[in-house]
């Protein structure tokens, strides 16, 4: 299926010109964007979304990566990574409490990325305009992790 629209362009709200940051006083540039016509064609071919289909080369599922290298194989285990099996993971069901990546990242860390609203806002956290991993408590995140449980019940039965 195919779509096609024309749109004002959002980057210079159909004027045909951009002004940003290093255009100073009454200049101006020809928008990047759509030319400056001002007007953005939109084509968008699709297929339509019937179900979600099986990926035959997955054992495993993760709920979200937090930057790292990840995989079974060597020295590595399901309870190193977390996760579920790719096959309940297909059923729709939840992952299980305490499948977070917890030998590798804090739960700020990690919910940062996979649910922001969820991500720790301690005082003990020293690591905000710097790495997770600097954080003086980050060697001890196991800790970490117990007083996150403690705090998402829900999410830690």
């Amino acid at each position: 299926m195919i779509i096609e629209y024309d749109a004002v362009c959002s980057k210079c709200k159909g004027t045909g010109l951009y002004k940003g940051l290093c255009e100073r006083g009454y200049v101006a540039v020809v928008c990047y964007s759509c030319k400056g016509t001002g007007c953005n064609h939109v084509h968008i071919e699709y297929e339509p979304f019937r179900s979600r289909a099986v990926r035959h080369n997955i054992d495993h599922v993760v709920e979200c990566n937090p930057g790292i290298i990840i995989g079974l194989g060597g020295s590595l285990t399901i309870d190193d990574i977390g996760g579920m099996p790719y096959s309940t993971w297909l059923e729709g069901k939840s992952f299980p409490a305490k499948s977070e990546m917890r030998k590798f990242v804090c739960p700020a860390w990690w919910y940062q990325l996979q649910d922001y609203k969820l991500k720790p806002d301690w005082d003990e956290c020293d690591c905000f305009g710097s790495t997770f991993s600097s954080c003086t408590k980050f060697k001890h995140k196991g800790q970490c992790w117990n007083r996150w449980d403690n705090e998402n019940i829900k999410d830690s039965k």
